[in-house]
């Protein structure tokens, strides 16, 4: 089978044997957003010569104004609600080969504001068939960082954070960033740890960031330390915040023991960075991970096929 993980800005696909075992990889710059209507020729074009009949697809590619928009499913749910919601898609692109969605799903718990999530789900079934039975607190970082509590075998939780996108915008199009070099420096853990201290302070995030040019103009940081200042004051709010909702967790609950952190190598090492400032344990698992996801869902759908 193909397993298709489509983001907003990239899309990687992955060749599996019927083990689950990756056979080749291949990864393009032609996300959901750069294919302006093109989903099958694109696909088509980046599958060529793989001769597998069928094609698991998850991501920004069944969100609406993706290729075929397919329904959030609500949380709580598990790996069979998953499969079982799956959207054949329709199409004369991919003559002789059947393609599935993935379903992305939503929170409604909150009274007033929704969250969702599309890609990352994926990935979490693969963790629900590995992790032990009661609840674990998974973080999966990136532009919209995602925390999602499991328990259980299910997906009971989801909280978003546009950290990484929020710094973007600071960083680059803010007076904050006027202080900073063109480029980002290197890492600065001292930085970031002041960062991470400073979130935890009384005055709230709209205060502190404007703080982030105080240091700079009196010297407290220098210019390329500032960046990781910014980062650390991001995230040190994203942990406070996300990490509790996505817990069910009350204000003034004590941290959570372990955090299991799902992504690239870079964004881990930042994040595991924070929560190991915070005496959080980490385990980490890589980005890859959509890959089995996918392929359990495959799986599943078989099965539930054959059962009918």
């Amino acid at each position: 089978m193909i397993a298709v993980d489509w983001g907003s800005t990239n899309l990687r696909l992955y060749r599996m044997d019927g083990d689950g075992r990756v056979r080749e990889r291949r990864r393009s710059d032609q996300g959901a957003l750069a294919c302006a209507g093109r989903f099958g020729e694109v696909l088509a074009a980046e599958i060529s010569g793989w001769d597998d009949t069928e094609i698991l697809l998850c991501g920004m590619v069944g969100a609406r104004g993706g290729w075929q928009e397919v329904p959030y499913l609500p949380c709580p749910a598990g790996s069979d609600e998953l499969a079982r919601g799956m959207l054949r898609l329709t199409t004369k692109a991919l003559p002789g080969r059947e393609a599935w969605i993935v379903p992305g799903m939503c929170d409604m718990t909150s009274d007033s504001v929704p969250d969702v999530m599309r890609g990352e789900e994926t990935q979490l079934v693969a963790l629900l068939d590995a992790l032990p039975s009661g609840t674990h607190l998974v973080c999966l970082p990136g532009t919209h960082s995602k925390w999602v509590c499991l328990r259980d075998g299910r997906i009971v939780r989801i909280a978003t954070a546009i950290t990484g996108e929020l710094y973007a915008l600071l960083r680059h199009q803010s007076i904050l960033g006027k202080l900073m070099p063109a480029e980002d420096a290197r890492f600065d853990p001292l930085a970031f740890d002041a960062g991470i201290k400073r979130s935890m302070e009384t005055g709230g995030l709209l205060h502190q960031l404007f703080g982030v040019r105080t240091t700079g103009l009196f010297k407290q940081f220098s210019e390329t330390a500032l960046p990781s200042y910014l980062s650390g004051l991001l995230i040190g709010h994203e942990l406070h915040t996300a990490a509790l909702i996505a817990a069910d967790a009350p204000p003034r609950t004590p941290r959570p023991a372990q955090v299991h952190l799902v992504g690239s190598d870079r964004l881990l090492a930042t994040y595991a960075h924070a929560l190991i400032a915070l005496g959080i344990g980490v385990q980490r698992h890589p980005e890859d991970l959509v890959a089995s996801g996918l392929h359990a869902l495959w799986k599943r759908r078989a099965a539930h096929h054959s059962r009918k």
